[in-house]
């Protein structure tokens, strides 16, 4: 029998991620029912990956299930909020039975892992998209991490490595030998939901770097009310990024091109010890790179410490 759109839901997503008590009602009804506590805040947050734009239309279908989750759970760790639920919207050009297993796997395989449900969405016919919604618990709306906290005096740190993704996503326009590595970091990022959560209290302002890292810190600046001095040196590279560059590569591919999905985060100076001790007990790797200052704008400068003009900041929706 030909599959239709609830036939879709009941077979992939019916029981997607975890069961979870506070889920009174999920996947199947009009709207999903939460048990809410007033003791906490509710985040919401909302991606759309759409094909052609987002991501190639060939992409592995179990990696672009996973990346269009862990790209709405990092807006939640760039937050410092801890994951709970997800709605899907999901718009493809047919039904194939392959195509949505595969996806319905990377999907609920990172809801599983990161203790969230899917508790709802909509399946339809068109051009291929993905549409998520993604809810989580912040225990007090002034621990919340926002873009609008850092102060001068701040050091600027990032997570992980930058530069891989962009990596990846230049040798495929171009045609190139595409790194094995490279490629997963674009295809399946992490997103630094412990960290953002073990944050609270000590950051005073983070943002997750989705379009590059010096749009991404410019959020920050301008709803801070101030500036910034970055230092490419300082910039965390892997040993792929590092090649490129050897070989003549631009290093400002790591500081533009985006799809990290790693944290930017200020901290003053009196919390950075408690930072390093956060940073080992989750094994989770953090570079400084620059301080907030009172003075408006950006100042990026390179090795010799020479002030940087950079041609673009990061990747442009429209």
């Amino acid at each position: 029998m030909e599959l239709g759109e609830f036939s879709i839901i009941k077979q992939f997503f019916s029981s997607c991620g975890a069961k979870k008590s506070d889920c009174l009602l999920a996947v199947g009804d009009d709207a999903a029912l939460l048990q809410t506590s007033s003791s906490q805040i509710l985040v919401a947050t909302q991606d759309t990956l759409v094909a052609a734009v987002h991501f190639f239309p060939d992409t592995d279908p179990e990696a672009l299930g996973h990346k269009a989750l862990a790209v709405n759970l990092s807006d939640l760790a760039a937050m410092g909020a801890k994951p709970a639920w997800f709605t899907l919207g999901l718009t493809i050009p047919q039904i194939d039975t392959k195509w949505l297993q595969a996806f319905a796997s990377g999907l609920c395989s990172l809801a599983t892992s990161t203790n969230t449900q899917l508790i709802g969405g909509d399946t339809t016919s068109g051009p291929l998209a993905i549409s998520i919604t993604a809810l989580g618990w912040l225990p007090a709306f002034n621990n919340a991490l926002l873009r609008s906290g850092a102060k001068p005096g701040d050091h600027i740190y990032v997570s992980g490595t930058l530069g891989d993704a962009g990596l990846a996503l230049h040798q495929l326009t171009q045609g190139s030998a595409v790194s094995t590595m490279a490629r997963k970091r674009l295809e399946r990022p992490t997103p630094r939901l412990k960290l953002g959560q073990a944050l609270l209290g000590l950051a005073n302002a983070a943002i997750d770097i989705s379009d590059g890292l010096l749009a991404d810190l410019g959020h920050i600046l301008t709803n801070s009310n101030v500036g910034a001095v970055v230092y490419l040196a300082a910039i965390p590279h892997s040993s792929v990024f590092k090649n490129y560059l050897e070989q003549g590569g631009d290093p400002m591919l790591a500081v533009t091109a985006g799809d990290d999905y790693e944290l930017c985060f200020t901290v003053p100076s009196q919390n950075i010890g408690d930072l390093m001790d956060i940073a080992t007990s989750l094994s989770c790797p953090i570079a400084y790179i620059g301080e907030i200052s009172s003075e408006p704008g950006l100042r990026l400068y390179d090795s010799n410490k020479n002030i940087v003009t950079p041609q673009r900041h990061g990747y442009a929706h429209f």
